[in-house]
């Protein structure tokens, strides 16, 4: 977002709050659900899916998810998280988010990433903290690299349940400060 001042152009950058996920946030989860917005992830889940997923993310006792709102407004803008889960062999957080399209495009997804990075650490639990964007899905791909994530290559995942898809595994080390 650029203002202008004395006749110069000077960005201004949003920063983001991670609000804890609630009851009351059901919504988020339905804005998300659009084709646009599921596109490489299979399409939108239907209501019941729904409804379970919301229970899971306000019941989710290992990691956490979050509506992230922007500062200065309390605008929500998205949803961003961490989960665990187990790869190759070891057990590892997870994080995926969603920007709802009116928002995307202003950096509000990797600054999102960066306080998650943050919050992972703190949970504790796990060295690794992975992303497993689509390899087609440039914007998410961009996040992982603009919040410090290393690209380690590529894996097969079933996401969801009978559609596999080719995604980048994008690593961030949390005790080491980086990918």
């Amino acid at each position: 977002m650029a203002a202008v001042e004395a006749g110069v152009a000077v960005e201004r950058v949003e920063q983001v709050r991670l609000v804890p996920w609630g009851e009351g946030d059901f919504w988020l989860l339905e804005r998300t659900n659009s084709p646009e917005m599921t596109a490489h992830l299979g399409g939108p889940e239907s209501a019941e899916k729904l409804v379970a997923r919301h229970r899971r993310y306000v019941e989710l006792s290992a990691g956490r998810m979050y509506r992230v709102t922007l500062v200065e407004s309390g605008e929500t803008v998205g949803s961003i998280g961490f989960w665990e889960r187990e790869w190759r062999d070891a057990a590892v957080w997870e994080t995926g988010w969603g920007i709802l399209p009116e928002f995307q495009g202003r950096g509000l997804a990797a600054r999102a990433a960066r306080a998650l990075i943050a919050e992972a650490r703190a949970a504790g639990g796990h060295r690794y903290l992975h992303a497993f964007p689509s390899v087609e899905h440039a914007a998410s791909n961009g996040v992982c690299r603009r919040a410090g994530f290393t690209l380690l290559g590529q894996a097969e995942f079933e996401y969801p349940k009978g559609h596999w898809l080719t995604s980048n595994d994008w690593r961030f080390d949390l005790e080491g400060g980086e990918g």
